[in-house]
């Protein structure tokens, strides 16, 4: 049975201060989910000491929301994998829609990434995704699979084993517009097919989550669906209410 997982990516979001409180109303929460639901919460770099902290005992898992692609030396404002690992964190979100977009990551750098974060013990959670122009031009299901392609074909068995992928229709994050649950599916289950020419049967142990403007309202009716496993939460995910209530959707 494939792990269902619901992940908040809080994004450049709330201080310090204010990320311990949502860790630690979180970590409270989370003792009403059920225990096979895994939890993860992805808070800004600054963070992460102190929301490792207010998590220690609880349920929920720690991940960052980007590495560099290198492992140490004359970078400048680039975190290290190693880093992100040493503070507690199990996952590393990687190829998230706007790191694509703002920040020109390719594949070539996702490779680099990847690599970096097996090697330092972390689970990355892989984000791929089209934009509205890709999807209206009937070109959404050649974009995701050249992202898979490109990336996770290049991974081990063991590390596949690892990963998480996460489905991001560009176009409905923070637009207010949400993919339908037939629309979820039938991505979920095309990139199923696409990660099953590589790994086989292994594909069916793979997560993949729904990433775009997931809430309490739709979460129900999107994790009903055979091949969507959970949730990568933006917004909902910064009110500990609302991101445990899309955990207690399944």
């Amino acid at each position: 049975m494939r792990k269902q997982i619901v992940a908040g990516n809080w994004k450049m979001n709330t201080t310090p201060a204010e990320g311990a409180e949502l860790a630690k109303a979180v970590a409270e929460l989370s003792k009403e989910t059920s225990a096979n639901v895994s939890l993860i919460v992805a808070p800004p770099f600054t963070h992460l000491c102190s929301v490792s902290e207010a998590l220690k005992g609880s349920k929920v898992a720690l991940s960052a929301q980007n590495c560099a692609d290198q492992a140490k030396g004359a970078y400048t404002g680039e975190v290290s994998a190693q880093m992100i690992a040493s503070l507690g964190a199990s996952y590393v979100i990687l190829g998230h829609s706007e790191r694509r977009e703002y920040y020109g990551e390719t594949s070539e750098t996702l490779n680099k990434k990847m690599a970096l974060a097996y090697a330092n013990n972390l689970a990355p959670i892989y984000c791929v995704g089209e934009k509205l122009e890709e999807r209206e031009s009937e070109k959404h299901f050649d974009v995701v699979r050249a992202q898979i392609e490109e990336v996770v074909f290049q991974l081990t068995p063991e590390q596949f084993d690892q990963l998480i992928i996460a489905y991001e229709p560009v176009w409905a994050i923070g637009t207010g517009k949400t993919a339908t649950a037939d629309q979820a599916q039938e991505m979920h289950a095309y990139i199923r097919s696409v990660l099953a020419e590589k790994f086989g049967d292994k594909a069916n142990n793979c997560s993949i989550l729904y990433g775009g403007s997931c809430k309490p309202s739709n979460a129900k009716e999107l994790f009903a669906k055979a091949d969507v496993d959970g949730g990568l939460i933006g917004g909902a995910s910064l009110v500990a209410s609302d991101f445990i209530a899309i955990a207690k959707s399944f």
